[in-house]
């Protein structure tokens, strides 16, 4: 079952944007927060941005790593957790190549068990959004615990040294914070 989602950058929202970085590629335009709306229609009037992807079945997972990612990740939405938003654009070499071949570069790439190493501190989710002609192929959401910032850092680190990011080509990081957190 596909369920949509839309993350809406404006002046307010329930999230307030603490750091943007574009790691690769052209960078998103400036807002001050983010409203992320699953499950519904999205009015995003005065937007600065709008990126939409869907929750879908897992790809490129095998049932022993499914369930362990089921087993050993934490739920989104606990109290007190700060955030990131990081949507990817994978390159036409990624494309090309067949399914087969690109779950062989995760496997190489070591995805899945650098993935494990930050459970249960870091809880995530992926958005598809290549088959809804967006600017992006992926949108990844985080959370974790402000004392677990370091944790989220060395995933992103061993992630992206990996023989699969060499396919990225457009990269942002946006770091959020509650809303209620002083802005």
């Amino acid at each position: 079952m596909k369920m949509p989602a839309s993350f809406i950058a404006g002046d307010r929202g329930p999230w307030r944007i603490a750091r943007v970085v574009a790691v690769r590629g052209e960078p998103l335009d400036p807002a001050r927060a983010l409203t992320v709306v699953e499950d519904g229609a999205a009015a995003a009037g005065g937007a600065a941005w709008v990126l939409r992807g869907v929750r879908s079945h897992d790809r490129y997972t095998t049932r022993a790593e499914k369930d362990q990612l089921t087993m050993s990740s934490p739920p989104l939405g606990r109290p007190g957790m700060h955030a990131a938003l990081i949507p990817i654009r994978k390159s036409a070499a990624w494309w090309q190549l067949a399914q087969d071949e690109r779950r062989a570069v995760i496997e190489r790439s070591r995805h899945f068990p650098i993935g494990l190493e930050a459970l249960p501190a870091v809880a995530r989710r992926l958005y598809h959004s290549r088959d809804l002609g967006e600017d992006f192929d992926f949108l990844t959401w985080f959370e974790f615990a402000p004392d677990d910032a370091p944790v989220f850092d060395r995933l992103l680190l061993a992630l992206r040294a990996t023989e699969e990011w060499r396919y990225v080509d457009r990269e942002v990081e946006l770091r959020l914070v509650p809303a209620s957190d002083g802005a």
